[in-house]
C-alpha cells in the first residue's frame, strides 16, 4: 500500500487512521516506526509493511468468539492451549454475551445491580465501576465487546497473569491455574471441558 502525503499534519493524521486500534486510547508516530518505512522523503511516500499474520484462526466459531480469539493473539498470546483456556473461561462466565447479568438476565450495564456482569462477570464494586469509568474515558459503551475487551487488559488482575498466558508450552491445566488467579471464580463449572473443546476449534491460520 502506497500513499502520498503532502504535509506533516496530514501525514500524522494518516498514520493515526491507518493504525488506529480501538483497544488503545491513542497512537503515536513512534509506535508505528517499526512497520513504516519512509522511502522517499521528497514526496513523503510511505510504504506500510504487512503486519504478521495471527498464527491461529477459528473453526466453527461465532463472530464474538473470533473477535476474542484475535484480540488475545494481538496481546501476544500465541499458545493454542493458552488461547483455548481463555476462551473456555469466558464461555463459562458469560457464553460471550456482553450484556448478561449473573443469573441469565440481559439488562445491560446500568441495569445489573447484583452479581457479576459482562464478558468475565465483573462482580466486585471496584471492578464493575471500573468498567463504567473506562467506557466514559474512551467514549465507549460498557455493554459492547470492544469496550469490555479494552477494559479487561487494563485491570491489575489481568496484568498479574498476562505473562503466564504469553508463555508458550503449557497445558490447559497450567493455564487454568492462571485463569483462576485472574478471575477468582466460585464455581469451576464446565470451563475445563470448554477449554479442551476450543483446542479442537482453534486451527492453524494457513
Amino acid at each position: 500500500m502506497t500513499q502520498y502525503i503532502k504535509d506533516e499534519k496530514q501525514r500524522e493524521s494518516w498514520f493515526k487512521d491507518q493504525f488506529y486500534n480501538p483497544f488503545e486510547q491513542s497512537v503515536t508516530l513512534e509506535q508505528v516506526e517499526a512497520i513504516v518505512q519512509d522511502v522517499s522523503p521528497e514526496t513523503t511516500e510511505v510504504i506500510v509493511a504487512q503486519l504478521p499474520a495471527r498464527p491461529w484462526t477459528g473453526s466453527g466459531l461465532s463472530p464474538q468468539e473470533m473477535t476474542v480469539l484475535n484480540f488475545f493473539q494481538d496481546q501476544g498470546i500465541t499458545d493454542r492451549a493458552a488461547l483455548a483456556t481463555l476462551m473456555g473461561n469466558i464461555k463459562q462466565e458469560s457464553k460471550f454475551e456482553t450484556n448478561i447479568c449473573e443469573g441469565g438476565t440481559r439488562p445491560g450495564y446500568n441495569g445489573c445491580h447484583r452479581g457479576g456482569f459482562g464478558l468475565i462477570q465483573w462482580t466486585t464494586v471496584g471492578r464493575y465501576s471500573g468498567l463504567g469509568r473506562h467506557a466514559n474515558q474512551i467514549g465507549g459503551n460498557p455493554d459492547t465487546l470492544d469496550t469490555q475487551l479494552s477494559y479487561l487488559v487494563t485491570e491489575v488482575e489481568w496484568k498479574k497473569v498476562e505473562h503466564l498466558f504469553r508463555r508458550p508450552g503449557g497445558s490447559v491445566g497450567s493455564y487454568m491455574n492462571a485463569a483462576y488467579r485472574w478471575l477468582g471464580w466460585g464455581v469451576h463449572g464446565a470451563r475445563t471441558t470448554y477449554s479442551h473443546q476450543y483446542i479442537n476449534k482453534i486451527v492453524e491460520n494457513k
